[in-house]
């Protein structure tokens, strides 16, 4: 499929958003952020912070957890996704790869790569192929493994597999929820380098990454959530020279950083 040009892709924009799990527990608090057109932005926080919440709003699959929107709203250019289901954000060009990996171990690499377009409207071979071929090039070691059962695939290779899937939908917006999770140095290295070609190629990612120095250093722009509110935004090169950001997040203990 090919990318529209740049001013033709929609943006997401997250306004004023709260989130609340069950009746009390209050998720996020008039949470707001844009994700422009081809961009790249962070979203860093402890754990608990509301950082999944968000993209679990976004992608739809919030009402899977017990989570409702209570206040604000979620769109992707005109399309109104809050209160919506995962298929109408995937119709919409929005796609998550959740935290985990979470492929189907009991089926082969080819059969969850399929799995990815499920929901969408029916499409050509070709179209599947040529979908399958992009993520082959850019991971060339699930085409050497398409009849293995994904179950029996390293950690790494899982979630090459779980970024692949979600590339079968041709998403214009990717949300990534820890993709480096677990995973060594050597394998951390290539799926960053795998999101810059990922965007390189026009889809903008909104990130949720525990390694703070791989996700500023991806991202246009980052936002700091503390227990459900953003407290820090900013150009990500600016957040990464801060001393808050540096204490917390980069451990770094120098005191009086810039």
């Amino acid at each position: 499929m090919p990318e529209a040009p740049p001013d033709e892709r929609p943006a997401l924009h997250v306004e004023h958003l709260d989130v609340t799990y069950g009746r009390a527990l209050s998720a996020l608090r008039d949470v707001s952020l844009t994700v422009p057109p081809g961009g790249v932005v962070a979203l860093l926080g402890a754990n608990g912070a509301g950082k999944t919440t968000l993209l679990r709003a976004v992608s739809g699959t919030l009402r899977l957890h017990r989570g409702a929107i209570t206040a604000g709203r979620v769109r992707y250019g005109d399309t109104a996704l809050d209160g919506r289901d995962p298929v109408a954000a995937v119709r919409a060009g929005v796609v998550q790869v959740p935290e985990g990996r979470r492929v189907f171990a009991g089926l082969t690499v080819d059969e969850n790569l399929r799995t990815g377009g499920l929901g969408l409207a029916r499409r050509k071979p070709a179209q599947v192929a040529e979908a399958r071929d992009r993520v082959f090039a850019l991971f060339p070691r699930l085409a050497e493994r398409t009849r293995q059962a994904a179950g029996l695939l390293s950690g790494g290779e899982q979630q090459m597999l779980a970024i692949g899937r979600a590339l079968m939908a041709h998403p214009r917006l990717l949300l990534l929820d820890e993709p480096s999770l677990g995973l060594a140095p050597l394998m951390v290295d290539r799926i960053a380098d795998v999101v810059r070609e990922i965007n390189a190629q026009g889809t903008a990612v909104l990130l949720v990454e525990q390694n703070a120095g791989m996700a500023l250093s991806l991202a246009d722009h980052a936002h700091v959530l503390e227990v459900g509110e953003i407290r820090l935004s900013g150009p990500a090169g600016e957040l990464a020279r801060t001393d808050a950001v540096r204490r917390l997040y980069l451990g770094d203990t120098t005191e009086g950083a810039a």
